[in-house]
């Protein structure tokens, strides 16, 4: 908020205050405002932190716009930007309402260009650039060490280094904006030339992303998976053991055959493993009792899934991530299933595939009170209840991968 503040109380005096005389089209402000919201979504990860690509929209933004109306249009995409995060899931509602002090950065610039009397992009000195990017790194440095220093506490010499790196992604944009703003003094609309590239950008900063995430988080996640699996085994004998072995075996091959994303099939693998990892908060009495569970024990153990899920919240990271998936493996596709009594896509897609794999392998498995039944009549089981209890399009995808050679 206190960002915020500080970018109005510049921004306001500037709009009334001050008149460049320039006008423009109120489209060309609506598509510019609208190709920055899509560069502020285009993150590269350096360092840890996030430098967006923004600086190939806000360059074209203080040529083309009347200097007064730049801080707002930044503002405005910010917003917009933010929007499109919050549709995506990524944030929340009330963390777009506090970050208009993002904006802050455009204010330095806008002020070196007033100061040199508004020049066109072909009419400004290399000196008036410099000094606007400058201003800019300046202000932005300004801001964040505010934050850091009032909210947080940092000294900004512990983070001085990464700002270095995302100025340095500002500093080697800047020129490719600069040529969209030259292009478009004659043809407005010239500026949409940078948005192919903002696509490119955006191709391979979630594909850096994806890597960077698979393979320093899933090297935790795996580490975490392994003592909790440790706990499972020793609480439940080794029945369990094997049980989640075959579990994850089986909704691997589902996932792929129902042709689930590279991050839905590490999620299916987790939640097939951790899927009954509550369980070992249950008493060892009810859990290896080889009789019918009273009404009593089984509202016990039907509360493995809410434990399970608060377990991997507090161990975060990737397994933080599956704790909701794992809460809903014991729902019905045609509902009456616990803890929420969710009915068909309301359940999560892994959700359906581990529960069915977990059905099967019980079904199939040797347990001291009863033999496994046959792969056949597994199957027939599955597909009874298809439609009640199982997803039918995983019941057949699971009959595919059962009927392919091991």
């Amino acid at each position: 908020m206190l960002t915020g503040g500080v970018f109005l109380a510049v921004a306001l005096p500037l709009l009334f205050f001050y008149d460049s005389g320039a006008t423009v089209s109120p489209l060309v402000v609506a598509m510019l405002v609208g190709a920055y919201a899509l560069a502020y979504n285009v993150e590269f990860e350096v360092g840890p932190g996030l430098a967006p690509a923004t600086q190939l929209v806000f360059v074209p933004l203080l040529f083309l716009v009347p200097l007064e109306l730049v801080p707002l249009c930044v503002a405005a995409g910010v917003m917009l930007g933010n929007v499109l995060e919050l549709v995506e899931g990524r944030i929340r509602l009330e963390r777009v309402l506090g970050r208009l002090g993002e904006a802050c950065y455009s204010l330095g610039p806008v002020l070196v260009l007033v100061a040199a009397g508004g020049p066109a992009p072909g009419d400004a000195a290399v000196l008036v650039l410099l000094a606007a990017l400058v201003a800019q790194f300046a202000g932005d440095f300004a801001i964040a060490t505010m934050h850091a220093r009032i909210a947080l506490g940092i000294s900004p010499r512990l983070f001085i280094r990464d700002l270095a790196v995302a100025w340095g992604v500002d500093a080697t944009l800047a020129p490719i904006g600069l040529l969209a703003a030259l292009a478009a003094v004659d043809h407005a609309a010239a500026f949409l030339l940078v948005l192919p590239l903002v696509g490119l950008l955006r191709t391979f900063a979630r594909e850096r992303r994806s890597r960077v995430d698979h393979a320093l988080e899933l090297s935790h996640a795996y580490r975490g998976t392994a003592l909790l699996l440790g706990d499972v085994v020793e609480a439940d004998d080794a029945y369990t053991g094997s049980h989640s072995r075959d579990v994850v075996s089986l909704s691997i091959g589902v996932a792929e055959e129902l042709r689930l994303d590279s991050r839905g099939r590490r999620d299916t693998e987790f939640v097939a493993l951790l899927h009954d990892v509550g369980k070992i908060r249950i008493p060892n009495e009810i859990i290896n009792k080889p009789g019918p569970l009273t009404e009593e024990e089984r509202a016990i153990v039907e509360t493995h899934t809410v434990v399970g899920e608060e377990m991997l919240d507090r161990v975060g990271g990737v397994l933080g991530n599956v704790g909701s998936l794992v809460r809903s493996c014991h729902e019905r596709f045609g509902g009456g299933g616990y803890p929420d009594g969710l009915v068909g896509d309301e359940i999560p897609l892994v959700a359906r595939i581990v529960c069915c794999c977990d059905a099967y392998s019980a079904i199939t498995t040797d347990r001291p009170y009863r033999a496994g039944r046959s792969a056949e009549e597994a199957l027939e089981e599955l597909r009874r209840c298809a439609g009640t209890q199982f997803d039918p399009d995983v019941v057949d995808a699971l009959a595919r991968v059962a009927a392919k050679p091991v």
